[in-house]
C-alpha cells in the first residue's frame, strides 16, 4: 500500500478507484503497470503516432523477439534495463534536468525503443542501432511512420512560433505503394467500375490523410486510363476517409464467430493479386 490515504481524503468518493489510478499514475506508485503490448496493428500506429511521436521521442530502435523467447520476459528485462515504466512526473522532472525519456512499444514480435533528447543510458547501450525518425522513417509491416517539418516552414523559411513544428506523417511503404499502383492501373481498362469500387474499398490501410492522398493519386491514374478508353469512372467514395480511434492496449476478444468471406471485398481483392 502507499504511504498515503487518498481514498479517505479525497472529496470525490464515487470516483474512488479512476481517482486512486490517476494519483497513483502522477506519483509514481510502483505497483501502477506500464503498458506495452499493443494488440493491433491500427493500436500501434496509433500510439507511435499520436502519443509517442508527437511528444518528441525521435530516436528509435527497432527489433524482433527471436521464436521460442517469450516476449513479456523480453518486455521485462529492457523495461527494467532502461528504467522505461516510470510516472509522468518522473518523466517531466527528468525532463526539466536535461534527462532523455524512453518509452517501449511492441506488437508481436516486433518491438520498438524510442527516446526523447538529453541523457540516457540508452544512448550508450544503443548507440550503433539508434535511427531519427525525422530522417530514417519507421518501418512497420506495409507502413512508413516519419517526422517532418511543418510545410509553412519549409515553403517560406519563417521561424515563427506556428512554424517550429514537426509533423507526423503515416503512409504506406513505397515499395508496396508502387505496388498497388501497378496493380490498380493495369486493371483499369479490365475490369468494371464495380470491380474497382470495391478493391479500393478492400485496402486494408489506415485512412491517414497521407494514405488517403496516396490512394487518390492512384484513383486519379485509373480513371484517367478509363477515361482515354470511354469506361465510366470509378468513384472516390470507395475510400475510408475517416479513421477510427482504436485502444492501443485493449485485450481482443477470442471468441470464434461464424463469418463468410465468399464475395466479400477483402477476398475480391486477394483474388485479383493472385491473378
Amino acid at each position: 500500500m502507499p504511504p498515503y490515504r487518498v481514498l479517505h481524503t479525497h472529496p470525490h468518493r464515487s470516483c474512488g478507484r479512476a481517482c486512486l489510478k490517476h494519483l497513483y499514475e502522477i506519483f509514481g506508485y510502483e505497483g501502477m503497470e506500464y503498458r506495452c503490448e499493443a494488440t493491433t496493428k491500427e493500436g500501434f500506429i496509433q500510439q507511435l503516432a499520436c502519443n509517442y511521436l508527437t511528444h518528441g521521442y525521435f530516436f528509435y530502435v527497432t527489433g524482433s523477439i527471436p521464436a521460442g523467447k517469450d516476449p513479456r520476459r523480453v518486455d521485462q528485462k529492457l523495461l527494467a534495463k532502461y528504467g522505461i515504466a516510470i510516472s509522468r512526473q518522473s518523466r517531466a522532472r527528468r525532463k526539466k534536468g536535461g534527462f532523455a525519456n524512453v518509452h517501449y512499444l511492441r506488437f508481436h514480435c516486433f518491438f520498438l525503443m524510442l527516446a526523447t533528447h538529453g541523457e540516457h543510458v540508452f544512448f550508450e547501450e544503443e548507440k550503433s542501432r539508434i535511427r531519427d525518425v525525422r530522417r530514417i522513417p519507421i518501418k512497420f509491416d506495409d507502413y512508413s511512420i516519419s517526422v517532418k517539418q511543418d510545410s509553412l516552414q519549409r515553403r517560406t523559411g519563417v521561424q515563427s512560433e506556428s512554424a517550429r513544428k514537426w509533423r507526423v506523417c503515416v503512409r504506406v511503404a513505397r515499395e508496396r505503394y508502387l505496388t498497388l499502383k501497378a496493380y490498380f492501373v493495369d486493371l483499369a481498362t479490365r475490369q468494371s467500375a464495380m470491380m474497382l469500387f470495391l478493391q479500393f474499398h478492400a485496402l486494408p490501410y489506415v485512412p491517414y490523410a497521407p494514405v488517403r492522398q496516396q490512394f487518390l493519386n492512384i484513383l486519379r491514374l485509373v480513371n484517367k486510363a478509363r477515361r482515354s478508353a470511354g469506361l465510366e469512372r470509378v468513384s472516390a467514395k470507395g475510400f475510408r476517409y475517416r479513421r477510427r480511434i482504436v485502444k492501443p492496449f485493449e485485450q481482443l476478444d477470442t471468441t470464434p464467430r461464424a463469418t463468410t468471406e465468399v464475395g466479400s471485398p477483402s477476398a475480391i481483392i486477394r483474388e485479383g493479386e493472385k491473378r
